[in-house]
């Protein structure tokens, strides 16, 4: 027996809503832009803090239409949807401007969503105020693999969770903005390993914590968070774990590398494994899934064509269109996103204060 197992974005009927896009960077013009046109959905204009690269991607990505500020693209009546792609201590002043205008009726912001779960919360709050519908664009619940994963939890070919983990040995690139905030890995890696735990299995009690400063990075700048290791702990007995090694060996410093991310979710019917291709970027890498399980004799491995970067960015914007066209939720609100601010907020003080938190901790 073959299982069939779903992993596309749901798409909207209407692909035509125009899109506003704020920035010109790569994972604008070589991720989301990239998706977008092959997904046949409508970006109509763009503005970022240069004019040149503005330019640049405009006509790479047949824009027609480039503004010098955001303020001035968000009063043009064609665009509906402003999809946000800055350095996370200036979302909020975006979002703050977006809101003001009558047109545009959705907004897909970046993770992480805040500074912190409390300025996610007053996004969150703003557009909830407004009446303008919140994405998130946590695109590793995109990822082919990840998503497949989910439905088989879904169908219940594995049976109850019991254990789930992530391997991450990779080298990141890492952002010129993050030396001024002193971030490495829990606000830009590990959100996406602790919000694909959420989607898979829900959300945690408590979380368990430990930081390391990563040796290649902290030559360039301060950090904490560089090597992170962390153990969700759910109420009823599941347990998650990641290990996101930054590091990796001197990789770039004359050794062999050895680089990849590999998971496993194990179940009391069935165990499933898979591997991320995004460590291979620029190659086109997809990633894989095997699964056995108690009703089927054998192991299957699906595999797909498309890969993380840049086809799973068409999901993030698919689902905020959907929510816009039946009017309800998007699938990565930011009201659910900022269970995943609180789950790295919880996080960075388990690390700091070397305690188990629980998340309850982070609403309070």
């Amino acid at each position: 027996m073959r299982i069939e197992l779903e992993y596309l974005p749901v798409l909207p009927e209407n692909k035509s809503v125009g899109i506003g896009c704020v920035g010109a960077g790569f994972i604008m013009a070589d991720c989301q832009l990239v998706a977008y046109r092959n997904a046949g959905f409508n970006p109509v204009a763009i503005t970022s803090r240069t004019w040149a690269n503005s330019q640049k991607v405009a006509q790479r990505h047949q824009i027609g239409k480039v503004y010098a500020t955001y303020s001035q693209m968000f009063a043009d009546p064609e665009v509906e949807v402003a999809d946000i792609a800055v350095p996370p201590d200036g979302q909020l002043a975006v979002v703050k401007e977006a809101v003001k205008h009558k047109n545009i009726r959705g907004i897909l912001a970046q993770k992480p969503l805040g500074m912190n779960y409390q300025e996610a919360l007053e996004i969150v709050r703003i557009c909830e105020d407004a009446g303008v519908v919140l994405g998130v664009n946590q695109n590793m619940r995109y990822d082919q693999s990840v998503r497949a994963c989910k439905d088989l939890l879904n169908k219940g070919l594995l049976g109850k969770p019991v254990f789930g983990s992530i391997d991450m040995r990779a080298i990141p690139h890492w952002t010129g903005w993050q030396a001024d905030m002193g971030w490495l890995t829990l606000r830009v890696m590990s959100i996406h390993h602790l919000d694909t735990f959420r989607y898979w299995f829900g959300d945690p009690k408590s979380v368990y914590c430990s930081v390391a400063q990563d040796p290649r990075t902290i030559s360039k700048f301060a950090h904490d968070d560089g090597i992170a290791l962390y153990i969700l702990e759910y109420e009823n007995g599941m347990r998650a774990s990641a290990w996101d090694d930054v590091w990796t060996g001197p990789a770039r410093e004359g050794a062999e590398e050895d680089i990849y991310i590999k998971y496993r979710v194990e179940g009391l019917d069935g165990l499933a494994k898979g591997s991320i291709g995004w460590p291979n970027y620029p190659a086109h890498s997809p990633s894989t899934l095997d699964f056995t399980c108690k009703s089927m004799a054998g192991c299957q491995r699906p595999r797909w064509e498309e890969v993380w970067f840049p086809d799973a960015f068409a999901g993030p914007m698919a689902q905020l269109l959907v929510a816009l066209e039946q009017n309800n939720e998007p699938e990565i609100s930011g009201r659910d996103n900022l269970k995943t601010m609180a789950l790295v907020d919880a996080c960075y003080l388990s690390a700091r204060e070397h305690r188990a938190v629980e998340i309850a901790e982070i609403y309070s």
